[in-house]
């Protein structure tokens, strides 16, 4: 599974990024973090973009693009990864899938965070508020103006991406202003949806998560049942075993019957018999 997430500063992504990380055993690849990697390895392009940040300059979207190139080669990227900070503009846009069609990966899927700049721009100065209300000093980057002019270079550079992957078929859109577990089940609802997710995988998450759930004790009338059914099944067993001698005499009975019953109609017989040798010989002396 190979994902971008995209929203303005504020709107969730890394915590929606890390959740990922954790349920499906994918890799963030932070950008930031991927340079200053890439530095301290001393690798070729690392040490081309140390060259060009110890000068102050911006790092170029192909020294970016390679420090991808080579991450995304290591083996706990294999299983997936979530771009983190890439691409911010529409040339990088293209220059990520020229790398992807390259080494012959698949982008699955773009998913936006879409919410309300008013909403984020209350939630920083009521966090503001409340980080001067305990004493504390606000950070630099935390405040209504930081913000305001982050958004404003969200908006200049990185929203025609939600044009650029719409087209593309890329673009899933989630409403970011809903709860944090709302958010993330709903990413992994279109995720599973569009076959980024296995549906096995997913419904083997599932089972885990219910095999892990405590399992509730019965209730009084689930006891009270389940103590019936098991004094029915023991009275049912007590009334087998008690009809197996009756049936056993009456099959005696049966069989002395029968025996009678032949004795009897042998007897007759032989009388019968004894009668009409008698009754012949008088009418022969006769």
């Amino acid at each position: 599974m190979r994902l971008i997430l995209l929203g303005p500063p504020g709107s969730g992504k890394g915590t929606q990024a890390q959740r990922l990380v954790h349920k499906h055993g994918i890799v963030q690849l932070s950008t930031g973090e991927m340079l200053r990697a890439a530095v301290a390895a001393g690798t070729p392009i690392g040490l081309q973009a140390k060259e060009i940040m110890a000068n102050g300059g911006l790092v170029p979207d192909e020294v970016v693009v390679g420090i991808i190139a080579d991450r995304i080669e290591q083996p706990d990227a294999k299983k997936g990864f979530i771009l983190d900070g890439f691409p911010r503009t529409v040339p990088q846009a293209h220059a990520l899938d020229e790398l992807l069609r390259k080494k012959h990966l698949k982008l699955d899927a773009v998913v936006e965070l879409r919410v309300n700049e008013s909403a984020l721009l209350d939630r920083v100065e009521k966090r503001a508020e409340e980080t001067r209300a305990r004493g504390e000093e606000v950070r630099l980057d935390d405040t209504p103006e930081v913000l305001t002019k982050r958004l404003a270079q969200y908006r200049s550079l990185t929203e025609p991406l939600i044009h650029y992957y719409s087209e593309r078929r890329k673009l899933l859109t989630v409403d970011g202003m809903m709860t944090i577990e709302h958010v993330t089940r709903e990413i992994n609802r279109i995720l599973t949806a569009i076959g980024a997710l296995e549906p096995k995988a997913a419904e083997s998450a599932k089972s885990a998560a219910a095999a892990r759930k405590p399992v509730k004790p019965a209730s009084r009338p689930a006891k009270k049942a389940a103590a019936t059914s098991r004094a029915a099944k023991k009275a049912a067993k007590g009334a087998k075993k008690t009809a197996k001698p009756a049936r056993k005499a009456a099959k005696v009975a049966k069989k002395a019957k029968k025996a009678a019953k032949a004795r009897a109609t042998g007897k007759g017989r032989k009388t019968a018999k004894k009668a009409a040798k008698k009754l012949t010989k008088k009418r022969a002396k006769r």
